[in-house]
């Protein structure tokens, strides 16, 4: 048996081989939805509900894809990290309730998108595939 230490070096080990998902998403149930999902699928998921999370999370670890809701409540939307994301070849998918309402700037990043109500495996999966 090995020591506790030595375990937990171990588990450690392995969670930070896992895959890393940023999920950004304002909407709590739909977050905690994904969150699940993606803990399923076998992720590592770092989750947030603002913009100004999401541009920290990048900055200090290496996400390999990432779920953005569009519209993030009080005027902001997921422009920026959708930006930052596509500056560092991070593949990622846009889930929103109003697939024709996106701006041209969304629009024109030809980011992939999932429609609301979307189960969390679904969209999850979706994510995935981006990876491959």
């Amino acid at each position: 048996m090995e020591p506790n230490g030595a375990l937990a070096v171990s588990i450690l080990s392995e969670i930070a081989a896992l895959p890393k998902i940023l999920l950004l998403e304002d909407e709590p149930f739909i977050l905690m939805e994904l969150e699940f999902s993606a803990g399923d699928a076998g992720l590592t998921s770092f989750s947030v509900s603002n913009v100004a999370a999401a541009l920290a999370i990048l900055r200090r670890e290496n996400i390999d894809v990432a779920i953005l809701d569009v519209n993030l409540g009080g005027g902001a939307t997921c422009l920026p990290v959708a930006r930052e994301l596509t500056g560092r070849s991070i593949p990622y998918l846009l889930h929103t309730a109003q697939p024709h309402c996106l701006g041209d700037d969304l629009q024109a990043l030809s980011a992939p998108i999932i429609s609301k109500p979307a189960a969390g495996s679904t969209v999850v999966s979706a994510a995935l595939e981006l990876m491959h």
